[in-house]
């Protein structure tokens, strides 16, 4: 029988998301749990509450604790960390190279790279030779999946992805969905997911 799966929501300019990004594979590994990874773009789910940026911006107290939380957890799991500079980074291009990759299976190496240059080296993830950078130190042809990801299929699925995110209540990122729809928000919920995936997964196994 295939084992558990869950999905990983995340946006590229998320802080928390970067976090989430550089340990889930090892913890789903460990959990024996499959990852969907699932890039989508906050700011259309952002808009629909009033929101014109970040939440960390449109309330000073809670940024402030989100930049020393950032500092705190960062080092804690041994990852570099830097504040990006416009903060947050426009992510679009992104997400739909993320997509593009999700069919290749490159996502995952792809997303960490460019969380890593994002978080840990203050680059300009909106800056397409920022991008071309990653996607050329992965072995990939730069030229070939830019074209790809800004075809108008791949922005109309990115689109897609995003209405779905909606529909489904996700309102943040990273969330973390199992198999029955059951979801959790936030880096420090990874842990709680993959156990309830697990625990799902064993119940379905149970003969009735």
């Amino acid at each position: 029988m295939p084992g558990p799966v869950l999905e990983f929501w995340y946006d590229f300019a998320s802080t928390y998301s970067y976090l989430a990004a550089m340990r889930i594979e090892a913890a789903a590994e460990e959990a024996g749990v499959k990852v969907h990874w699932r890039p989508f773009l906050l700011g259309p789910i952002f808009a629909a509450q009033g929101w014109t940026t970040s939440p960390f911006n449109l309330f000073p107290d809670k940024g402030r604790y989100m930049w020393r939380d950032m500092e705190r957890e960062a080092a804690r799991l041994g990852v570099p960390f830097c504040r990006p500079d416009p903060f947050p980074q426009n992510s679009l291009l992104a997400a739909r190279v993320a997509l593009v990759g999700l069919d290749q299976g490159w996502t995952p190496a792809f997303t960490k790279a460019v969380f890593a240059a994002e978080f840990g080296k203050s680059r300009n993830i909106s800056d397409p030779a920022a991008l071309s950078i990653v996607l050329t130190d992965l072995g990939l042809d730069a030229g070939a999946v830019m074209e790809q990801a800004q075809a108008e299929a791949n922005k109309a699925r990115l689109r897609r992805i995003g209405e779905e995110a909606q529909l489904r209540g996700i309102f943040g990122a990273p969330c973390f969905v199992a198999e029955d729809r059951e979801l959790f928000w936030g880096n420090d919920r990874l842990e709680r997911a993959l156990d309830w995936a697990t625990a799902r997964a064993r119940h379905s196994d149970v003969p009735v």
